[in-house]
């Protein structure tokens, strides 16, 4: 049974997405071993802070070239999916609306919220109307 070009883009995806999910971890792992590392060898005069950045600097690099080299058809769905996971931020906003001790933290984890939630089920909502322009129209 031969895979039509929807199934094999959505594999593609697939296999994208968890590519980028390992490399993600492995960059959070390995960012704090490497300033502790970086702060270590310099004796403490460079700040962990300071490779941390550099370390934030050169994902955005690599996060635009994946995100560029993706081939078109794939672009809007893979956008959904890295949208479907800013879920983490909804934990943290509730985190800071839970237990925050100021009204502004609670405000500001709020907001954060909202948005993340505008920006999961819009994310959800562009790959469904998409997929919806590959299915075939009844007469």
């Amino acid at each position: 049974m031969e895979k039509t070009a929807l199934e094999q883009a959505l594999e593609q995806l697939e296999q994208a997405t968890a590519a980028v999910k390992t490399a993600a971890a492995g960059l959070v792992e390995g960012g704090d071993g490497i300033a502790d590392i970086g702060g270590a060898i310099s004796g403490g005069a460079i700040d962990p802070f300071v490779f941390r950045f550099a370390i934030f600097v050169l994902a955005i690099f690599v996060g635009y070239y994946v995100v560029w080299s993706v081939t078109p058809a794939l672009h809007t769905p893979l956008m959904a999916v890295t949208n479907a996971i800013s879920s983490v931020i909804v934990v943290g906003a509730l985190l800071a609306v839970a237990i925050s001790a100021s009204g502004i933290a609670a405000g500001f984890g709020f907001v954060a919220l909202v948005l993340a939630a505008v920006n999961i089920f819009g994310g959800f909502l562009v790959t469904q109307r998409m997929l919806a322009m590959y299915k075939k129209k009844d007469k």
